[in-house]
């Protein structure tokens, strides 16, 4: 594999979606996670006899996709279903993210995974450079309530549930704070990326 990896992550809300955006117009593969995970459960997906065989046939919706609303509740509230539901997911989608990142011709591929630090997946030498987009939490907090109708309470439990903020800073190599408008977060971008071409050896 001769392109270099970025691991992009941030919490919900933080517009990591938009920035890998970003930089796949500027010419970067994105390799996205959660993109896979939907074509993996989408009707027809590969994980879907998988899963239907684990959850039963009320673990997919009309479509013969993935119902998303049923197995949220359902693995909310049962850690092992959970990790079973991991347990299929996961194996599938590292090994398509590694195709797709195996078959890139560009100079480095952006691969955004939500929960990288959580699992653990910045350790050791598989990426580059780990990217974070950060934002402050009570602007996480209102962009999530206006994208998904959620309360506050609701916002605050999934936060919860995700590395901190400090953590992810952590973690970080480069940080873009995805705080304005589009604009000043596609300028951002664009001296984040001309840097990584640099660093790249590539202008």
């Amino acid at each position: 594999m001769s392109a270099r990896l970025i691991g992009l992550t941030g919490g919900i809300g933080s517009g990591k979606s938009r920035v890998g955006d970003l930089f796949a117009e500027r010419g970067a593969t994105l390799v996205d996670a959660d993109a896979i995970a939907h074509e993996l459960t989408g009707p027809g997906g590969a994980a879907m006899p998988a899963l239907l065989a684990e959850f039963g046939p009320q673990a997919a919706d009309a479509r013969g996709a993935l119902d998303r609303a049923a197995m949220r509740r359902l693995v909310f509230a049962d850690p092992e279903r959970r990790q079973r539901l991991e347990a299929i997911l996961h194996p599938l989608i590292r090994q398509e993210s590694t195709r797709r990142c195996q078959a890139a011709t560009t100079p480095y591929v952006m691969v955004a995974v939500p929960l990288l630090v959580e699992g653990g997946g910045h350790r050791g030498d598989h990426y580059w450079r780990i990217l974070v987009v950060d934002c402050p939490e009570e602007l996480q907090i209102a962009r999530v309530m206006a994208r998904n109708g959620h309360d506050e309470p609701a916002v605050r439990a999934i936060m919860a549930a995700q590395a901190t903020r400090a953590e992810r800073l952590a973690a970080a190599d480069d940080v873009i704070v995805n705080d304005g408008d589009l604009a000043t977060l596609a300028a951002r971008v664009d001296a984040l990326h001309r840097n990584y071409l640099r660093l790249l050896g590539k202008i």
